[in-house]
């Protein structure tokens, strides 16, 4: 049975189709879900993603059911392999929005239900979908373009990674050395397709095509916030950065901690692109899924 842990779960090929997917109008795809149900289980709080999850399963006939984590009790009222076995009876697929990525491998290893990663503590796929039908619509092919990351090397930036990578492009990631990609992280995304290469100073970017950042201190980080922002000093997006190449565009998966991260001024200035990566969320879930469901394993 097909899953989507994360975007080296396809190939370049079936990236390349959902991409596709994600292009097409909603009126030119059929509806696969009529009458049938699609589980929305959510750890932790969310509002893009939410909203785009649940109205891809309505875009495609479907009707979403939203869990929380109190109602599985994945652990303790029941083991992850009852739980996906439960709701492979009633729904076509599990989209699963967690803290622990293992809870998302123990989900899957039931193979009784299609999982979709929501976001982990490890991946972020449907972002990284997302971001790749942002930058080609907003600046051409991604294979042509000089991506930087700007910030933590985190779920976000591994699925991103990998995806840029899927396409036949890479980026470079400017980061304190204490954020940067673990061994094996480094490891998967050269497998994937390219070298990742550092910066140490946000002064050396000079000719980005794309330039991407995300918070410092994710849900759950909230403990370690003030040794976090000490670390990320000097690694501020801010509007002499991106005034360093006038056609280059902003993006941030969002919610962006104002003042921290990234300055008013870019978030909310002619170059960013944010709320055009925002849309694109519902139309990445929405492939995704179709993609998905369309898969023969998914239908036996």
């Amino acid at each position: 049975m097909r899953h989507l842990l994360d975007i080296d779960d396809l190939t370049a090929a079936e990236l390349a189709e959902i991409l596709d997917l994600a292009a097409h109008p909603v009126e030119r795809l059929a509806s696969p879900l009529r009458g049938k149900g699609v589980a929305c289980y959510f750890e932790k709080p969310s509002a893009r993603t939410r909203n785009s999850t649940e109205m891809a399963v309505v875009q495609l006939g479907g009707h979403p059911v939203y869990i929380t984590r109190e109602e599985l009790g994945i652990g303790h009222r029941e083991s992850a392999d009852d739980v996906a076995r439960t709701l492979g009876c009633y729904h076509e697929a599990l989209f699963a929005r967690v803290y622990e990525h293992d809870i998302l491998e123990k989900l899957k290893a039931s193979n009784s239900i299609p999982v979709v990663n929501l976001l982990s503590d490890q991946a972020h796929p449907l972002q990284a979908i997302a971001d790749l039908l942002t930058m080609q619509s907003e600046r051409g092919p991604v294979d042509e373009l000089n991506i930087v990351y700007v910030g933590d090397c985190n779920n976000v930036a591994r699925s991103l990674a990998l995806a840029v990578a899927a396409v036949g492009g890479s980026m470079s990631f400017a980061a304190p050395s204490a954020y940067r990609f673990s061994e094996n992280d480094l490891d998967r995304i050269r497998l994937a397709g390219f070298e990742p290469m550092y910066i140490d100073r946000t002064n050396e970017i000079t000719d980005a095509d794309v330039v991407y950042t995300d918070t410092w201190v994710s849900m759950g980080q909230e403990d370690g916030r003030a040794e976090r922002l000490k670390g990320f000093e000097g690694f501020q997006v801010d509007e002499r950065l991106m005034s360093r190449n006038d056609r280059a565009v902003f993006m941030h998966c969002l919610p962006a901690h104002r003042g921290e991260e990234v300055s008013d001024e870019v978030l909310d200035g002619k170059q960013s692109r944010i709320w055009v990566q925002a849309a694109n969320r519902l139309h990445a879930a929405r492939a995704a899924l179709a993609w998905l469901i369309d898969q023969p394993s998914a239908q036996a």
